[in-house]
């Protein structure tokens, strides 16, 4: 059968596993069954070489033993953990009560505690939700217009996919490095230059910042233009109320110090995203314990300063027990970090026994719900990522990443051409697929292809430009109506006088700021390349 090709494969892959996922069946064995069976019938067929089939449980193997990976169940269980000590209840109230005085201050508000969510937890669905449950009610009940009020809860509350420590950062990273990888050995490069998550983190601070400033900026805009779409809090905020300050700066150590603990740790090198998820989540336990039980506070208070402590005497003296010679102040050090580690030891079990013996508003203990939410998106995320590397693997066995190759280079107007469509194929595929499966699948294809391209005369594509950029398309995709996913999440939790058009319509002008930010970053790329090129230069 003559007219059986590699190409017309290519396109029965693609197709059956498009339908399959449209019908609704579950994306890691869509990707892994639709892919195998049309390999078999490939081989079969005689247009797919079956040997090709024995590096997936290798390729399998690489996954389960990425040390990057690691990170992503401990990230997931930082931020389910912090999500379960009601910080965001706790930081919404206070930054509310200090903006509420002026036009727009709730709304203000739910913009920096969104930010300071994502850059301490990482998780935009859950964010979108808390926001919703939390500060909606309020907002209606403060006469804001719906639609404002929703675009800003939906906008806020995806900043976790792009501000740092964000899960898809993680694993955009991990696929990126690859990627790269891949891209300078097409090139004839065998001792390829590197790209780490370390880098993409740096590389998504200021993107953003820059959101940030984009949603607080129209939020000014638009109520001095009709100061009653968001109207002033009339009576008293709380300025002039005894021990407000003390209790505002109290609410945001905590996230602070998270912030500080996982994102500096990882920016200044001193821990991998592994390293540092480890400790975030250590932090999280600490955290819910502090605020779950009063009687344990001040172990853990303690513990905390403990670790403090342990961390400045690994900076500033040298700890190592294996050394020849052991200089008197470096046994001083080692004796009170040894001290420390039992005290954080010792809070740390308390912070563990609180969260196992509080129970949760489902009668179960705390500790073994996050543990359950941690295990379950954990292992969607890896099933995914295997169902995607049998696709990849079928994909790439017909050509079809050297058909994709020739396609894109082919196009009119060359790299801005290719990178349009690119994007623009990603964002409309955030309709219908989560980022998840949107980095799995198409990072690996596309990827490769676009690092080899030089965007100025002898200038190649950054591969941290490219993976923020990427990265905030997604964030877009997840805001556009009607499929955007958190649109879905904020419908779930509204009340019932809020109607989908009214949060379609409110969402609308934040999906132009999203648009704006891309053609920004689009025009000056140093957003992204400047910090991780001084941090890591």
């Amino acid at each position: 059968m003559s007219f059986i090709t590699p190409e017309l494969m290519c396109i029965v892959l693609v197709s059956l596993v498009a339908i399959t996922l449209l019908m609704g069946f579950p994306v890691a064995f869509t990707l892994a069954g639709g892919s195998l069976i049309v390999t078999l019938i490939g081989a079969a067929l005689g247009v797919y070489d079956p040997t090709l089939l024995i590096a997936f449980p290798q390729r399998v193997f690489s996954i389960m033993t990425n040390e990057t990976l690691i990170a992503v169940p401990l990230f997931v269980f930082m931020g389910v953990m912090l999500e379960r000590s009601k910080l965001a209840e706790e930081l919404l109230e206070n930054m509310a009560r200090l903006f509420g005085g002026r036009p727009g201050g709730i709304a203000y508000a739910v913009c920096l505690v969104g930010a300071l969510l994502a850059a301490s937890t990482g998780i935009a669905g859950a964010t979108v939700v808390t926001m919703g449950l939390l500060s909606l009610p309020v907002m209606l009940r403060r006469g804001y217009d719906p639609s404002l009020a929703c675009g800003v809860i939906t906008a806020s509350g995806t900043l976790g996919q792009i501000i740092p420590p964000s899960i898809i950062l993680v694993i955009l990273g991990d696929q990126l490095a690859i990627a790269y990888q891949n891209a300078q050995f097409e090139q004839g490069i065998f001792s390829p230059d590197t790209v780490s998550v370390n880098e993409l983190f740096a590389g998504a601070l200021f993107p953003g910042l820059l959101l940030v400033g984009l949603y607080m900026s129209f939020i000014f805009i638009r109520t001095l233009i009709n100061p009653n779409v968001a109207p002033a809090i009339e009576e008293d905020t709380g300025w002039s109320e005894p021990g407000f300050l003390l209790n505002f700066i109290v609410s945001l150590v905590a996230p602070i110090l998270m912030i500080v603990a996982v994102l500096g740790s990882i920016l200044s090198g001193i821990a991998s995203p592994t390293e540092a998820a480890a400790v975030g989540g250590s932090g999280a336990i600490l955290l819910a314990a502090f605020k779950l039980n009063k009687s344990v506070q001040k172990l853990v208070l303690a513990g905390v300063v403990s670790f403090a402590l342990m961390l400045g005497l690994a900076m500033s003296f040298d700890l190592r027990l294996q050394v020849d010679v052991l200089e008197t102040r470096d046994i001083i050090a080692i004796v009170i970090a040894g001290l420390a580690t039992v005290v954080f030891a010792i809070a740390m079990s308390t912070a563990v026994i609180t969260t196992y013996r509080t129970l949760s508003e489902n009668g179960k203990p705390v500790l073994f719900e996050v543990m359950g939410t941690t295990m379950r998106i954990s292992s969607m995320v890896f099933v995914i990522l295997i169902g995607a590397t049998m696709f990849s693997l079928a994909f790439r066995g017909f050509g079809g990443d050297e058909y994709i190759e020739h396609w894109l280079e082919s196009l009119p107007g060359g790299t801005v051409s290719a990178i349009i469509v690119v994007m623009l194929f990603m964002f409309l595929l955030g309709f219908f697929l989560d980022y998840l499966e949107i980095v799995f699948i198409v990072v690996p294809i596309v990827a490769p292809i676009l690092l080899q391209m030089e965007v100025a005369p002898g200038v190649l594509m950054s591969p941290v430009w490219l993976g923020v950029m990427m990265s905030v398309n997604l964030q877009t995709s997840y805001l556009t109506p009607p499929f955007g996913y958190a649109l879905f999440f904020l419908r779930g939790v509204a009340p019932a006088e809020v109607t989908t058009p009214q949060i379609y319509k409110g969402v609308i002008p934040f999906v132009g700021i999203q648009l704006s930010a891309l053609v920004i970053l689009w025009f000056f790329p140093g957003l992204t390349t400047w910090l991780p090129g001084l941090i890591y230069e």
